[in-house]
């Protein structure tokens, strides 16, 4: 949703898409802790042609250390795949309150959490975005390879009570079903377990 959001906002022809992958929390006033990946951003031409404003971006964040860059083929299906992911990780860690190894080890909650993957990918092919099952198993694999103590950002906010991207995430694949009358019952059901607390958080 936020891209069509930002399209609306300042028009196509000044919008990229991208995606990034991070893991990170704030321990304290400017201190911001980095811990399990190394930094990588993304991003292209929303229809993905060569561009030298990319091309200027791309050549300004190779130069930092400490952080990987990449000009996708297809960033489309590149934020998608991120999003599949962090669907997984943050609605299943945030309605079990339990860290990566605890609720992968489940057969109840790893069912889970690959039917919400599956949810996305439906949702993502009745948009034109090629999800498919090796999408979902790139997931699974990367489950199973995950710190055992690792929280989602959106899991570990809602978990401290503070505002947290449920809107953004769950809530996000929640409207798109029901706008394109795919059933999502899986992340419906997560999304309403967790709606109380985040609307509490937002007072």
């Amino acid at each position: 949703e936020h891209l069509e959001a930002l399209i609306s906002a300042f028009g196509r022809e000044h919008v990229l898409g991208g995606m990034c992958r991070i893991s990170s929390f704030v321990i304290g006033a400017g201190h911001i802790a980095h811990v399990g990946v190394q930094p990588f951003i993304a991003f292209a031409e929303l229809d993905n042609n060569k561009s030298a404003r990319v091309n200027k971006l791309k050549d300004i964040f190779a130069k930092l250390d400490g952080v990987s860059v990449d000009v996708p083929r297809d960033i489309m299906l590149a934020m998608w795949e991120k999003y599949l992911l962090i669907c997984g990780y943050s609605g299943v860690g945030a309605v079990t309150r339990q860290p990566v190894g605890v609720y992968r080890s489940i057969k109840e909650s790893r069912v889970m959490f690959r039917r919400v993957l599956e949810e996305v990918t439906a949702v993502a092919n009745a948009r034109g975005i090629a999800l498919d099952e090796t999408s979902i198993e790139g997931v699974m694999i990367r489950l199973d390879a995950s710190p055992a103590d690792m929280l989602a950002s959106m899991q570990k906010d809602i978990m401290e009570g503070k505002p947290s991207e449920l809107e953004s995430q769950t809530g996000a694949i929640v409207r798109m079903g029901r706008e394109l009358n795919i059933a999502t019952p899986v992340n419906d059901f997560i999304y309403a377990s967790l709606l109380p607390m985040e609307m509490q958080a937002r007072k």
